[in-house]
């Protein structure tokens, strides 16, 4: 007769413990750093082509600023995950408060991107809108 060694339920239990801790901090880390790419501020470089003359906007998201002849509303911004490229987006929407006309149409109303602005260009014959950075 064979007698077998009984494993050491300690053992086990502090194993189980450590893995358990293990993933319970991964995911805190990973629920922080999604969160922190995700900012509540974006700002915009709006350059007036008759003026030459460059000005920087912060607004907070969700509220509608108006800038001389825009109103310009942030919904939300996010950074890139990576560092060695950053990429910032922005979900912009810009009125032109000078036509009577259509005031309900937006000059533009999408994604604006910080790295390609020709992805998605901002087209007005006196302003020039860009995206800086979101945090």
């Amino acid at each position: 007769m064979v007698l077998k060694k009984n494993i050491q339920a300690g053992k086990n239990k502090i194993n189980l413990l450590l893995l358990s801790f293990a993933i319970y901090f991964f995911l805190v880390n990973y629920s922080i750093s999604q969160n922190n790419l995700e900012g509540s501020f974006t700002d915009l470089k709006i350059l007036d082509k008759i003026s030459s003359k460059n000005t920087l906007v912060r607004l907070k998201n969700g509220d509608l600023i108006k800038f001389k002849d825009l109103s310009i509303k942030s919904l939300k911004c996010k950074n890139s995950e990576f560092d060695d490229n950053p990429e910032i987006t922005a979900y912009i929407q810009v009125k032109d408060l000078t036509d009577q006309n259509n005031n309900e149409v937006f000059v533009f109303n999408g994604w604006m991107f910080s790295s390609s602005p020709s992805i998605a260009p901002f087209d007005h014959p006196v302003y020039d809108v860009w995206l800086v950075n979101c945090y």
